[in-house]
């Protein structure tokens, strides 16, 4: 099980603490640390894994299931009709909204799009279809940490922080967990990806998406690196000395671990984020010669670059599927700004043989009503906030390809097959990397926690 309670560990780090005064301890200490007790060095997954990374595609605001992934006629032929769905409200206040979209079948398989994805039948065969999600909250930012974190009250520690808590970093110069926004923060913003009452090791490290992508990346022109590096290993020594003192101080043991990750960092995080290197097909393919998909597209091509180089979990977060209001012309330039970039992360990921371990997901906090409001005599044209029902896609990671799994109602109200609230996807997610939610824990509060709050299922349907 793993958990902080690891008492060995303190009784070697004590001993290594208490080495000496030297620089050369300081040297032993950061070997040591980096082949046996650094927090992010590779772990042994619980079991056979499927994945070994991720990227999330989060799509803020909540995505309309019938108006992208799961079609429903039936809601069509209903359109302005008076809808009565909501106890308390006066009848005529509320009506049915079709969709503005057709509807066909994609691929081989024959998976459900709406008209407005263009690129992503290219790779429908590759994807898995889940309809039977639920989530807890309608409000935006308790609907985020809930999908993001297992909590909708903020401050726990985030999926991604999980998972490198769980298996650490293939690549000890770069972050394990790897966040990338829009200009707005996600509602909520950080506490997103928070490491919760997890190390500080292991938040999510943002990337800025104007100016310097991290802030202080490149080194004052009038330091070298041997002045960096001397400059640390003084400020090493000081901060074992306080150390020893306080030998269960994570925080001051993160600190220091942070200087040391900053300064790898400084040499190995400019090339991955420079794409001027990409082909210019690939460039193309991703839709960064484009304004309307360059910033998503810059975001998913940097998403595989950091996965190849080892990054265990990326999260890239899109805004504006709130669509409240003139939901065609909302929907369509959203589905239009991301349609081409992740159509070409899937494509690329196959052809690098990086698909089969790496685990894609398309997903939103929640989904929207087949209904809205009527104010004032004017028919809404928009959908409100579902937690009954949504729609998630998938690909790679372990996932069944080509599928359809659970289903919702007739109109899309509510999920009616395979119907599974977010902690079992958590769990299943966490299934898929060779992590046993159940075993994941760490001690907190007076208990050992988890992902799941309280315990989930894997959603066995999904696993190819």
């Amino acid at each position: 099980m793993f958990t902080n309670m690891n008492f060995a560990s303190l009784r070697r780090r004590d001993f290594l603490y208490g080495l000496g005064s030297s620089l050369g301890a300081v040297a032993m200490t950061d070997l040591l640390a980096k082949e046996t007790l650094g927090p992010l060095a590779p772990k042994k997954p619980m079991h056979v894994a499927k994945a070994k990374a991720v990227i999330m595609l989060f799509m803020e605001g909540g995505p309309s299931q019938v108006d992208t992934f799961d079609p429903k006629p039936k809601l069509n032929a209903k359109h302005k009709a008076e809808s009565k769905r909501s106890a308390g409200l006066a009848t005529g206040f509320r009506f049915y909204v079709g969709s503005p979209f057709k509807s066909r079948k994609v691929g081989q398989s024959g998976l459900d799009m709406s008209d407005q994805w263009v690129h992503l039948p290219k790779v429908a065969d590759e994807l898995c279809n889940y309809r039977g999600c639920q989530a807890d909250s309608l409000n935006h930012p308790e609907a985020l940490f809930h999908m993001n974190t297992g909590s909708r009250l903020g401050g726990d520690p985030s999926v991604g922080s999980w998972i490198n808590y769980g298996l650490g970093t293939e690549n000890q110069n770069l972050p394990g967990y790897v966040v990338m926004t829009e200009l707005a923060l996600p509602q909520g913003g950080s506490r997103n990806w928070s490491n919760g009452f997890l190390p500080a090791h292991y938040q999510g490290t943002r990337l800025r998406p104007t100016g310097s992508p991290i802030l202080d990346l490149h080194a004052p022109k009038h330091k070298t690196r041997e002045h960096q590096r001397r400059a640390l290993d003084e400020l090493a020594f000081l901060n074992q000395h306080h150390a020893k003192k306080h030998s269960g101080h994570a925080d001051l043991a993160a600190r220091m671990e942070s200087y040391e990750l900053a300064y790898r960092m400084q040499a190995e995080v400019p090339g991955v984020i420079d794409l001027k290197g990409e082909p210019e097909h690939v460039r193309e393919a991703y839709g960064m010669n484009q304004k309307e998909t360059a910033e998503f597209g810059r975001q998913c091509l940097t998403a595989r670059r950091m996965v190849e180089k080892g990054v265990r979990f990326v999260q890239i977060f899109s805004g504006g599927w709130d669509s409240h209001d003139y939901l065609e012309r909302g929907h369509s330039s959203r589905i239009r700004s991301v349609d081409k970039p992740m159509t070409a992360l899937i494509r690329d990921l196959k052809e690098r043989g990086m698909l089969d371990d790496t685990l894609v997901i398309w997903t939103g906090e929640f989904g929207r009503t087949p209904d809205n409001n009527r104010r004032g005599g004017v028919y809404a044209l928009g959908r409100g906030h579902n937690v009954d029902a949504m729609t998630m896609l998938m690909a790679g990671g372990g996932v069944k390809k080509g599928a359809i799994v659970g289903a919702t109602d007739e109109i899309g109200a509510e999920a009616a097959q395979v119907v599974h609230p977010i902690r079992d996807l958590h769990v299943t997610l966490l299934h898929l990397l060779g992590l046993d939610d159940n075993k994941l824990t760490y001690y907190h509060g007076g208990r050992y926690k988890q992902l799941s709050q309280f315990g989930g299922e894997v959603i066995k349907e999904l696993i190819a």
